[in-house]
């Protein structure tokens, strides 16, 4: 009965071994998942959303000289230089003889960094402020645009 007995708890034992390996493989297999298949983990965000705010400034642009495509070269110009233009097209009417900034949200700040892209003189920043809009500034283009850089720096 002692041989019997010997068999009983080595398989016991190869079984307690067993179920210990493929624990060990489990806690393993997870550990790697969570480090190496899935990369590095993300920063995460500011705790305090006020650092993000102002560091974009988002803009629309508007065509007030009725020339083809004012806007939309206007727009890439910021664009390619960190500016958000959330929004382009055509000013209500086509009359605009000297191009101006807007604020919109009061922060002449932002509105004269804008100014300053397109090379708009400070003197042209106006406020006018329209919260309902959802963003910092307002461009609108006026006959005197091709004074501005993204267009002297095409010719």
């Amino acid at each position: 009965m002692a041989q019997g007995s010997s068999r009983f708890t080595n398989g016991l034992l190869n079984v307690v071994l067993m179920a210990v390996g493929l624990g060990a493989a489990v806690l393993l297999y997870a550990f790697a998942g969570q480090t190496v298949f899935t990369g590095s983990r993300p920063e995460r965000p500011p705790s305090d959303t006020s650092e993000l705010v102002g560091q974009i400034i988002q803009v629309e642009v508007r065509n007030g000289a009725g020339v083809d495509h004012l806007a939309e070269r206007t727009t890439q110009y910021l664009r390619d230089r960190g500016f958000d233009v959330v929004d382009m097209g055509n000013h209500s009417s086509f009359d605009q003889d000297q191009s101006v900034v807007i604020d919109r949200i009061g922060n002449l700040e932002a509105a004269r960094n804008v100014a300053e892209a397109l090379g708009i003189p400070p003197s042209r920043v106006r406020q006018n402020i329209k919260p309902a809009y959802y963003l910092d500034a307002s461009v609108i283009l006026g006959r005197d645009y091709a004074e501005l850089r993204p267009f002297r720096e095409t010719r």
